[in-house]
């Protein structure tokens, strides 16, 4: 069985959600991928890092997700998404999945 990176579930989570959310215009569709990506790379910090580090990089899952809506209105959806998604899928690379 090939294993996914974490950093590349994370970033498909945020990345997923939210064109998921604008294509159908159902938000809570987004929310569900956003959600269930980032239960699936919480697994995998959890496994690989323990617990501070799943708790470290799932706060910064959501402060990735959140802090991607103000910096929209300055740079754009996408371009603030993307930052958001490269931003985590860096740091769970170098924490999770480097090893």
């Amino acid at each position: 069985m090939v294993r996914v990176p974490s950093s590349a579930v994370a970033a498909a989570g945020l990345v997923g959600g939210y064109a998921v959310a604008r294509w159908t215009k159902k938000r809570p569709l987004g929310g569900v991928v956003l959600g269930a990506a980032g239960l699936a790379a919480g697994r995998e910090w959890h496994r690989s890092g323990g617990t501070p580090a799943a708790a470290g990089l799932g706060a910064l899952y959501l402060a990735g997700f959140a802090g991607a809506h103000p910096l929209a209105k300055k740079v754009g959806a996408w371009p603030a998404v993307l930052g958001a998604a490269t931003v985590v899928a860096a740091a769970s690379w170098a924490i999770a999945d480097r090893a």
